[in-house]
């Protein structure tokens, strides 16, 4: 049975066009506001939503998502808050992961939290800080409530390595598209056509690429290479610089106009 994730993959190739995936923290900015900015994403053309689980002591976030997950964590979001944005998301017709780092996973119960991402319709979460060596436990887990493990590769993983990650891998293979933190910057690293190149040699899965995009033209350089085009700072940066939370609604559904247009632009 495939997840709505990988689907949703099937449908943009034979478009031929790369997949827009927009992250938010649940909880942010507020539980009520996180909902609304997920109404903003799908009204703006986002393929796929990823819902961030607010963590306290992150290794991949830059400033502006641990701005975002502080905001949230000190309005007491937890795992109900996440699985809540979660299914709000699905609710609204479009594919959804979690993105969490493991710790919550394991305090919450492995097996318990993969059936909650698959009871909300979730299609699948993203284990930055896990590796391979220590994931049995979550392979079983994910298999038995069939949803989509998808693992982190960056630029310095080695080809030997690479392999055995992305055999792990299913709905698709997050592509780090530079060494060090999310945040946007004023170029998308040139050795991120390389790295999507070295996976798609060891895997037929999608390769969506992170770290950056937060720019039409940049959406459309990536577009170029990669199946999926993940956004998250960019958005926001929207909410955190607005001066309202309807001002920065607007200008989250803006934003995600432009990189829908960017990701069709591609090829």
């Amino acid at each position: 049975m495939s997840t709505p994730l990988e689907t949703l993959f099937t449908t943009v190739r034979s478009e031929n066009r790369a997949a827009l995936i927009a992250y938010i923290p649940a909880g942010f900015p507020t539980q009520e506001g996180c909902k609304k900015v997920i109404q903003a994403f799908v009204d703006g053309g986002v393929d796929a939503i990823e819902i961030g689980f607010p963590y306290s002591d992150p290794v991949m976030d830059g400033p502006t998502i641990q701005a975002a997950a502080d905001r949230a964590l000190s309005q007491g979001t937890g795992a109900k808050e996440v699985f809540e944005a979660l299914k709000h998301a699905t609710d609204l017709g479009v594919p959804a992961v979690v993105m969490t780092y493991w710790n919550p996973i394991e305090k919450y119960g492995v097996e318990k939290f993969a059936q909650a991402i698959s009871d909300n319709g979730g299609s699948g979460v993203i284990t930055p800080d896990l590796t391979i060596e220590e994931s049995a436990a979550w392979t079983a887990a994910v298999a038995q409530s069939e949803i989509n493990s998808i693992y982190v590769v960056a630029p310095s993983t080695k080809d030997a390595r690479l392999t055995s990650v992305t055999d792990h891998c299913s709905g698709f293979v997050y592509a780090a598209s530079l060494m060090g933190v999310t945040g946007t910057r004023t170029s998308v690293s040139s050795g991120a056509p390389d790295l999507v190149a070295r996976i798609r040699k060891s895997t037929d899965t999608a390769v969506a690429v992170g770290l950056g995009v937060s720019t039409r033209e940049q959406a459309k350089g990536v577009a170029g290479y990669a199946d999926g085009v993940i956004v998250g700072s960019a958005f926001i940066n929207k909410l955190l610089e607005s001066e309202d939370e309807a001002s920065g609604l607007i200008a989250v559904r803006e934003l995600a106009e432009q990189l829908a247009h960017g990701v069709r632009e591609g090829r």
